[in-house]
């Protein structure tokens, strides 16, 4: 009667064991296929920028870096303080090292999306991007030029 018992526990605890890691091992594949949204992005990124105005009628190409502090509202909504250089000259406005501006976003389930930066005086900047490391880091190209950028989350 006791080894009865006892082949039964054994049975019982080998079952809870094979059903906990087959639920461990759905939910680590739910991990992986991790959907997002507007959500995702919550919270300041700090972004470094590099790229190249592209020659255009009369304007020769030019040279940009720039340094990015872009928060993320979590609903579609964003704003940005910004420094920028083109070619070598720093383009920010009299008496203003850090021009704010802000913007949209949307952010796609697959983990990519779009920007759009509404800098005063100038066109809408529409940027393409991915998000990675779980929202933890942001790669964005722009849509016209060949300028891309890497926002890694203020944490």
């Amino acid at each position: 009667m006791k080894k009865r018992l006892t082949t039964r526990v054994s049975l019982a605890a080998v079952s809870l064991l094979l059903l906990t890691q087959g639920t461990l091992l759905v939910t680590g594949a739910d991990m992986e296929g991790t959907q997002c949204s507007n959500r995702t992005l919550r919270g300041a990124y700090g972004f470094s920028v590099e790229g190249m105005f592209l020659p255009s009628g009369n304007q020769p190409g030019a040279v940009l870096r720039a340094v990015a502090l872009t928060t993320f509202d979590g609903k579609g909504g964003m704003t940005q303080v910004d420094h920028y250089v083109v070619n070598g000259a720093p383009q920010t406005p009299p008496n203003t090292a850090w021009p704010a501006s802000s913007g949209t976003y949307t952010v796609n389930s697959d983990c990519t999306g779009t920007m759009t930066l509404n800098v005063p005086n100038l066109p809408p900047f529409v940027s393409y991007f991915i998000i990675l490391r779980n929202g933890k880091e942001i790669r964005t190209v722009l849509n016209a030029n060949a300028v891309s950028s890497v926002g890694v989350k203020v944490e």
